[in-house]
């Protein structure tokens, strides 16, 4: 076997790769004399075909095979020996490459071309600054929290007159010209509606301080103008036959339903947090100390990508081989085609580039991605679904469960690798480069981010 590498500009590789007869030829007899033992063929007893038979029915098969393993398993150790940082799949020269004739003997020769990442050194030291973002827990941010949990344990009474974001629940008829119920007209009951909702102003005021017992006369398509679907789902019809519905309906009003925030007591102390919170101060301070901690992972979210604007400008501009990286994004996508590639080309080349400058900063960090690592990103990230169900005290051993489930599943195992990774990396930056610390507010971090 021969292997030649070839890379004039360092970036854009020619690999030939010449495998002779004896590379694959012991195997491919192998293999025919064990399809030998093992044949079924009419008028010959097991292990007795004869071989030319064997030949002549699977040799060209197993030879293709065979070649094609060799092919693949040298090509990727000489890239992994002569430590070649290949980007995407080795793709057959469009030039060189000529046809092979794999049904005869002898050798074959294949060329292909190999995308190369470019050459650079991404480096951060204790002399690099970056900025690193803590937000203010503030009494606002706490008054927030409080008002969420509050809802969250809340229900909905009974009252006896509309306000706000009341929902009323009543019977509609429709109306004639003279205001009567019209015969064989629409009618419903149970119809809910959430006056605070309606469009139209002048029907929304007929709603002002309406209570259990009033009729209302209004008309629908004025209440919802231009949304069919809204008036038909109040109807309880389909939306065609509201098309050209222009009448008035009374609305009697059965149940005003009125959503009560839970009071912020023991009970829902408990709920949020279990047992053990004194009183209202302390359960202010655990809701800040949860925030605190919370509001750190977006911190830490927001620091990584400030280390990642600073380190491509430190960088500087990377030449690529996009014209063989356009062959590999298109090989890939191939159900989407050229337009698909061009379109999304600029932003598969700036993921790459961050891609490349991670893998060094990973490496010279040392870090290391261990199961432990994978089940905390894990638990963190089941926690925080808890979190905005208003469910503070998940035990530890319900968070390990779920984690273990997840964890079981391919498809997010991936995500949580990448998670982990992230995660120490930030830690390990936090350490190496100098912090050029800034104290904000959560709206305008929300405000930052929403620019970045």
């Amino acid at each position: 076997m021969n292997i030649k590498f070839e890379s004039a500009d360092k970036i854009n590789g020619l690999m030939t790769i010449t495998i002779e007869q004896a590379d694959y030829q012991e195997a491919v007899d192998k293999k025919l004399k064990d399809y030998r033992k093992k044949a079924q063929v009419p008028g010959f007893r097991p292990g007795m075909v004869p071989m030319g038979l064997i030949k002549k029915q699977y040799g060209t098969a197993v030879k293709v095979d065979e070649v094609n393993r060799v092919l693949g398993e040298k090509l990727y150790e000489y890239i992994r020996e002569n430590k070649i940082q290949m980007l995407g799949e080795p793709l057959p020269n469009e030039e060189k490459q000529q046809p092979q004739d794999l049904a005869g003997d002898g050798s074959f020769e294949f060329v292909f071309d190999i995308a190369v990442a470019p050459e650079f050194k991404a480096e951060l030291t204790a002399k690099d600054k970056v900025d690193y973002y803590t937000i203010k827990v503030d009494d606002k941010l706490i008054d927030d929290q409080v008002q969420m949990y509050a809802s969250q344990a809340g229900e909905f009474v009974e009252a006896q007159e509309w306000s706000g974001n009341d929902t009323l629940k009543g019977d509609l008829r429709q109306l004639d010209a003279e205001g009567n119920t019209l015969e064989g007209g629409i009618t419903t009951e149970g119809g809910m509606i959430m006056p605070s909702y309606i469009k139209g102003e002048d029907e929304k005021k007929k709603f002002e301080g309406a209570k259990p017992g009033d009729i209302i006369t209004f008309n629908p398509k004025k209440a919802y103008p231009d949304n069919d679907a809204e008036v038909a789902a109040l109807l309880k019809v389909q939306k065609d036959d509201v098309k050209d519905l222009e009448s008035d309906f009374s609305y009697q009003i059965t149940e005003i339903r009125h959503f009560q925030p839970a009071a912020v007591d023991e009970k829902l102390f408990e709920r949020v947090f279990g047992e053990g919170v004194k009183d209202e101060a302390d359960f202010r301070q655990r809701i800040a100390d949860n925030v605190k901690a919370q509001l750190a992972g977006n911190s830490d979210y927001r620091f990584l990508i400030d280390v990642r604007k600073y380190v491509e400008k430190k960088v500087g501009e990377l030449k690529f081989p996009e014209a063989l990286l356009k062959r590999v994004m298109l090989n890939n996508n191939k159900d989407k085609g050229e337009e698909f590639v061009e379109k999304n080309f600029e932003t598969s080349i700036n993921e790459l580039k961050w891609h490349l400058i991670k893998e060094q900063l990973v490496s010279a960090a040392q870090v290391k991605v261990e199961d432990a690592d994978l089940k905390a990103v894990a638990k963190d990230a089941i926690r925080a679904q808890f979190a905005q169900y208003g469910m503070s005290n998940v035990p530890e051993d319900v968070l390990d469960n779920y984690a273990e489930e997840q964890l079981k599943k391919r498809e997010n195992v991936e995500n949580f690798v990448d998670r982990a990774i992230d995660v120490k990396l930030t830690q390990a930056l936090k350490g190496i480069v100098k912090l050029n610390e800034k104290e904000v507010t959560l709206d305008e971090f929300n405000k930052m981010m929403q620019e970045a």
